[in-house]
């Protein structure tokens, strides 16, 4: 959108030892959550990374283990660590200093995606096999009508990127090869656009993929709040009403996170810091076909969302006032930390991640 989700990461075999780690860090999360005033030392908490770029605006966010991450921001700014945080490096592409990353998708250490949004050539993508240490420019749009907002991958190959509508629909940009090239997909199995309907670039989570084929498309700034979704990466879609309010310009959907095909969370609100963000989350158990607000809400709007790794029941969502917590699904929310960040993702050996201004970037402790 011309103002201000993902596929599963690499991160190792799903080990039985893993998978029991993963119930337990679940369970422990809600009880400690849980647990009285005196105890609050316990709780599982965000701890800051240093990343010596106070100046930036980190929307783009790539966690690929509790060790590896990247992140994308402002000034065309991309960051790499290995080491949990501990050290970070300045890997952006050369010459992007004017550019807005908002999003990133990692595949492992080594190979990553960044998406570039803006009106015409502003919207680029660059793809990198080396770390950052080298960078290809692979999509440069020409279209003055475009805007790219999100993108997502199915897995190593296959990616998605999204625009803001053109001609009446919002366009795809589908790739097979990891990100090396794209080609626009046909427009015709999109449904119509609403007036003023856009994607909002606030978190890399508007686009966001689960297993390998289905795809949902958050969007705000008209009438009605929708989520849409493909079966067949993306070459026809099916919308739906999100209960999260719009009807203006800075309203609607902001961020997906679906833990299978069934099961996913939306969040979003308000972004403006004056005007509250009532029903700002929803939940779906049908895929996105329906969607139903959480009985409890986050207090004020949410930009990003994530399940935690192996929980059923258990997802962090963010924003610029905090973070909240669910245990039960999505249906009621409560605030767990009072920071700022503007994204979060979680990785498979139990690393959440999530970032945001002020060069702000955290890992979940336990």
């Amino acid at each position: 959108m011309r103002r201000t989700a993902r596929s599963a990461r690499t991160g190792g075999r799903r080990t039985g030892r893993t998978v029991i780690a993963g119930a337990v860090c679940a369970a422990a999360l809600a009880a400690l959550t849980a647990a009285a005033p005196a105890q609050a030392h316990q709780r599982p908490h965000w701890e800051m990374k240093e990343t010596g770029a106070s100046d930036v605006r980190f929307r783009g966010l790539a966690a690929v283990s509790r060790h590896t991450a990247w992140v994308a921001g402002t000034r065309g700014t991309v960051l790499r660590t290995t080491d949990g945080g501990d050290t970070w490096r300045n890997v952006s592409p050369p010459g992007a200093d004017e550019l807005q990353f908002r999003d990133i998708e990692a595949f492992d250490a080594r190979r990553a995606v960044v998406l570039a949004i803006g009106e015409g050539e502003a919207s680029r993508v660059y793809r990198t096999d080396d770390g950052g240490a080298t960078w290809t420019e692979s999509f440069r749009n020409t279209d003055p009508r475009a805007f790219y907002d999100c993108l997502t991958f199915f897995d190593r190959r296959h990616g998605l990127a999204m625009s803001d509508p053109v001609d009446g629909t919002f366009r795809i940009l589908s790739t097979s090869d990891g990100g090396r090239s794209w080609k626009v997909l046909p427009s015709k199995g999109m449904p119509a656009a609403q007036e003023g309907e856009a994607g909002f670039a606030a978190s890399g989570q508007c686009l966001v993929a689960s297993g390998p084929k289905d795809v949902w498309l958050a969007t705000g700034g008209a009438a009605r709040a929708r989520v849409l979704h493909s079966a067949d990466r993306g070459l026809t879609w099916t919308a739906s009403d999100a209960p999260i309010p719009a009807g203006d310009p800075a309203r609607g959907v902001f961020a997906l996170a679906f833990r299978d095909r069934a099961h996913g969370l939306a969040v979003g609100g308000d972004f403006r810091p004056d005007q509250p963000s009532p029903r700002a989350a929803a939940r779906t158990t049908d895929g996105g076909a329906t969607w139903r607000s959480a009985d409890l809400s986050p207090s004020s709007y949410r930009s990003g969302v994530a399940w935690l790794p192996y929980s059923r029941t258990a997802a962090l969502a963010v924003g610029p006032t905090g973070t909240d917590l669910t245990t039960d699904g999505g249906r009621t929310w409560r605030t767990v930390d009072t920071g700022s960040y503007d994204t979060v993702d979680c990785t498979p050996d139990l690393g959440c991640w999530a970032a945001g201004e002020q060069g702000r970037v955290a890992r979940l402790e336990r």
